[in-house]
């Protein structure tokens, strides 16, 4: 679906991004984790067309990105930001239904309400339809705009593909996990993901694969069980850890300290 080559990055005289390479499948969830400063957000805003740079060949769908009309491109992807204005003059109906502008060009039509009202009632916000967005709690936020990013790909149009800059923050476990099984539902269905993550358990509990980053660079790439050993871990956090089966579902779990 996606495919990109030694993508660089630089601020000035340093680099953000250094010769990373990343291939994402059809039907793939694929977490993007590393510490503080890795470029983890910086290279979601480069695949996702936001970040240009002139020299770096990203194809999606076997088509670069820069050819896209921006019209189509938005119908086929949608992005999910890691901040969002507090202050949005709006209510929740209305920020949700931010998603559906590609698809209507004055009025919203049956099908953009009935794209609203099911990612707002699939992300537990429904009853806040009417709230002023401003008046919401952090983590009711970030489920309005992961409603709104859902919403912007509910169409017919076959593989679809979400990137989503760090979703879970604010939120409490039960909407961490029901973050999470809305985006493993969506890759279910031929579609793909692309997702920051800090949470180390949570990616190997729900991700295909996992690039691990360090300083700009790829520090490991593959399954969860590939990825996710106390050699690697340990070299990119700097802290040592221990890998345990989790005796739920068999996935590593990660123990620092």
């Amino acid at each position: 679906m996606l495919k990109a080559k030694q993508i660089q990055y630089k601020h000035k005289e340093f680099f953000i991004l250094d010769e990373v390479n990343v291939s994402l499948e059809y039907g793939e969830f694929l977490a993007i984790v590393g510490p503080n400063g890795a470029g983890k957000s910086s290279l979601l805003s480069i695949l996702a067309n936001e970040i240009k740079q002139e020299k770096q060949k990203i194809l999606f769908k076997d088509k670069n990105i820069r050819d896209w009309e921006v019209r189509e491109l938005s119908m086929h992807k949608a992005k999910f930001s890691q901040h969002n204005s507090n202050e949005i003059p709006l209510q929740v109906k209305d920020v949700v239904m931010m998603g559906r502008y590609p698809y209507f060009d004055s009025q919203p039509r049956k099908e953009d309400f009935e794209a609203m009202n099911k990612h707002l009632y699939e992300t537990d916000v429904y009853h806040l339809k009417d709230r002023e967005y401003s008046t919401l709690s952090g983590g009711e936020k970030q489920r309005v705009h992961l409603s709104r990013v859902m919403a912007q790909v509910e169409n017919e149009i076959e593989k679809k593909l979400i990137f989503l800059d760090e979703p879970l923050n604010n939120l409490d476990v039960k909407h961490q996990y029901k973050a999470l099984e809305i985006i493993k539902k969506f890759t279910r269905n031929h579609n793909s993901a692309i997702v920051v993550l800090h949470d180390l358990n949570l990616a190997a509990q729900f991700a295909d694969k996992i690039l691990l980053m360090k300083s700009g660079k790829v520090s490991a790439y593959g399954t969860p069980e590939e990825v996710f050993t106390a050699e690697n871990i340990s070299k990119a956090y700097n802290f040592p850890c221990t890998i345990f089966e989790n005796p739920v579902n068999a996935n590593p779990m990660i123990v620092f300290g």
